[in-house]
């Protein structure tokens, strides 16, 4: 309570690099994701999280440069994706039977980790039956998007987590990686 005559005191600021400062909040934008890679022929889909900061910035799936995405997908599908522009890598990835999109459609998020994704708001996977009819399998990029399979399996496709391509998740080579996507992906994938 205010005493008359008596000045009003400011509390006491905390001194820099006091741990017991609240941590300022930073305002995030809502980011939208990209549209699906997909066409009615495509059999199995591959799911990341939500584009990192390098893929929204170039309006491309995978675009940080030690994302193993694209070079998983050359040796896969025994084509050279990593030399093509992004045009023709989507054409190859539809030749081939696959299809790209991510679980959240729009999303908060500070940086490109999938920890750091707030308020995410999911794709309507229901439009799958239409987009890919032929649809039978649904992969995830990671344990991020993982999250999602039981959804997918209800919607009645079969479902497999895969390895994540992403730089964060070094601790498996690329060639155990290589093993593990090429035997779950490997009976989906047409010659392209």
């Amino acid at each position: 309570m205010r005493r008359p005559g008596v000045p009003e005191r400011e509390p006491p600021r905390p001194a820099r690099g006091d741990l017991r400062a609240a941590p300022e909040r930073v305002a995030l934008t809502l980011l939208r994701g990209l549209p699906p890679i997909v066409d009615e022929g495509a059999r199995a889909l591959v799911l990341g999280s939500f584009p990192s900061a390098a893929s929204l910035a170039g309006r491309h799936y995978y675009a940080h440069r030690r994302n193993q995405f694209w070079p998983m997908l050359s040796a896969l599908t025994g084509r050279p994706l990593t030399e093509m522009d992004y045009a023709a890598r989507q054409a190859a990835v539809r030749a081939a039977g696959l299809a790209i999109w991510d679980v959240y459609g729009r999303c908060e998020r500070e940086g490109s980790l999938d920890s750091a994704i707030r308020n995410g708001q999911p794709n309507d996977f229901r439009r799958l039956r239409r987009l890919a009819p032929s649809l039978a399998l649904v992969c995830f990029n990671g344990r991020a998007a993982a999250r999602f399979a039981p959804a997918l399996a209800d919607l009645g496709y079969a479902t497999a987590v895969l390895p994540s391509t992403s730089p964060a998740h070094a601790g498996m080579g690329f060639e155990a990686k290589l093993a593990a996507w090429r035997a779950v992906l490997g009976p989906f994938l047409g010659n392209g």
